[in-house]
This record gives C-alpha cells, sequence and structure tokens, in this order.
C-alpha cells in the first residue's frame, strides 16, 4: 500500500542529536544541543509504528515515545508524542504525508494559552532529519524551534 512504508528509513537504532531554541515565539536567536537515542519497530503489519526516545536534556534527562498510525484511506500519517514528564497526556495528532523524501506535518495546538500551528519536517536521507516549527499566524510565518539529526547504530 503506498505511503504505509513511508517511516520504514527510521526502522532501528538511532543516535540522536538534538537542537532547540532556549524559548520560543518570543524573537529568542539562542539554541542549545543534547544528545539521545531512538529505536523504532515496526506494528500492525506496517501500518503503524512505536519509537522509544532517551533524551540527555540539561535541564534533565527523559524519557518519550512517539506513535504514528498510517490510514491507507486518505493516505495520511497521524504521530502523537508522548513525554514521561507528562504521563497522563498525548500530544495533539500530527497529521500529513510524504512526497519527494519529505515528510511535512500539521496539527493546531495552544501554546501559552494562545492558538498556534505547528509543522513537522521529516527528510528521508542516510541521515534523517526532523524538524518542528511553531506559527502564531495561522502559518504565514514559520519559527523553527526544534531539529533532531540522526545517524544510525550499527
Amino acid at each position: 500500500m503506498a505511503g504505509a512504508d513511508d517511516f520504514d528509513f527510521l526502522v532501528g537504532e538511532w543516535r540522536v542529536r538534538h537542537e532547540r531554541r532556549q524559548r520560543w515565539l518570543d524573537g529568542c536567536e539562542d539554541w542549545s544541543g543534547f544528545d539521545g537515542t531512538m529505536r523504532l519497530w515496526p506494528l500492525l503489519d506496517g501500518h503503524a509504528n512505536i519509537d522509544d526516545n532517551v533524551l540527555d536534556n540539561p535541564n534533565g534527562p527523559y524519557r518519550a515515545a512517539t506513535l504514528r498510525s498510517f490510514d491507507p484511506a486518505s493516505g495520511l500519517w497521524s504521530i502523537w508524542w508522548l513525554d514521561s514528564r507528562q504521563p497522563h497526556t498525548l500530544d495533539v495528532p500530527m497529521k500529513g504525508r510524504f512526497e519527494d523524501g519529505v515528510g511535512t506535518f500539521y496539527a493546531d495546538d495552544t501554546f501559552r494559552g494562545r492558538p498556534i500551528r505547528i509543522r513537522f519536517l521529516w527528510t528521508k536521507s542516510p541521515a534523517p532529519r526532523w524538524e518542528q516549527a511553531f506559527s502564531a499566524d495561522g502559518g504565514g510565518t514559520w519559527e523553527v524551534n526544534w531539529t533532531m539529526d540522526f545517524e544510525r547504530v550499527g
């Protein structure tokens, strides 16, 4: 099924380099970086996957998991994030698809009490990259606030 294998490039174990803007949506240009790991495996005969993340954040290490599910009727993926620091909350689902090796996913949410649009970009390559950006003007302008660069282990 076209699209169901979109995240197969991430199956396995990875070292991850995180770069995060120190404050979001306030004009901050300061970034900090930290390392982590991720392991991803498929579920539901390849129509879903889950990953387990260790984030060695300097403010305190934590774990998180991502659940992704493919809808063959729409051709869209949904992505949910579960953070061990907030174990009773799943983030709003990001929805989107891959085109020409780039996955683009969107969701509407709130940040510090105001509505925002969130965008994830996944770039497939031997060294995959993920990028998160927020928009406070409905998608007119975007502020990238977090990137992850992946290096396969083994």
